[in-house]
């Protein structure tokens, strides 16, 4: 017989992996400060190797509009410099024989409203995921159902699956309005 309660826990596993992987994706989404998750997609070539910007360097803020990022190594500092504009983020790095500095620019409105795309893009890939693992355990209620499961213990089943799908909705939602508005604020 089809274990239907371990299809629930996947499924609710799968569904809160979404909102927690889309949680992680809008942070790299630059709104009006500078925070050191903006760097976390440059990797740097160490030795041939490319490794995260974290691996060779400490990343600070020195305040809201500037970033601070101070290498283990001062011969690291050329390679974090490249990798920084290579990742096309839109900054201009420069050097102080140190550290490197990052002015962040303010954004402007059209960029605002093209970061709030994004983040709404992330929102539903998210609840692509979620439909995915509500699809995948609605899939085993069924086989279950086939296998002997109780009709009335089926329907239950599936409004918990159906329960859950509006929960982790909820929840993308919730982030991406909250992204937005700190996208918004001038």
């Amino acid at each position: 017989m089809i274990d239907t309660a371990a299809a629930l826990k996947t499924c609710e596993e799968h569904m809160s992996k979404a909102v927690d992987h889309l949680d992680n994706e809008l942070q790299k989404i630059r709104a009006g400060a500078a925070t050191p998750s903006m760097l976390e997609s440059v990797r740097v070539d160490y030795y041939g190797q490319m490794v995260p910007l974290s691996q060779v360097a400490s990343v600070n803020t020195g305040d809201a509009r500037t970033l601070f990022v101070k290498p283990w190594e001062k011969k690291m500092i050329d390679a974090i410099e490249k990798a920084i504009i290579g990742a096309n983020l839109g900054f201009n790095p420069s050097n102080n024989g140190e550290s490197v500095i990052i002015h962040v620019p303010m954004l402007t409105e059209e960029r605002r409203k093209g970061l709030s795309k994004a983040a709404h893009a992330e929102g539903e890939h998210a609840k692509v995921g979620i439909r995915s693992s509500r699809q995948k355990a609605m899939e085993t209620i069924k086989a279950a159902k086939k296998d002997g499961l109780p009709e009335d213990a089926a329907k239950g089943m599936e409004a918990e699956v159906e329960k859950l799908t509006g929960i982790y909705n909820k929840k993308v939602d919730a982030l991406v309005s909250a992204k937005e508005k700190d996208i918004m604020k001038v």
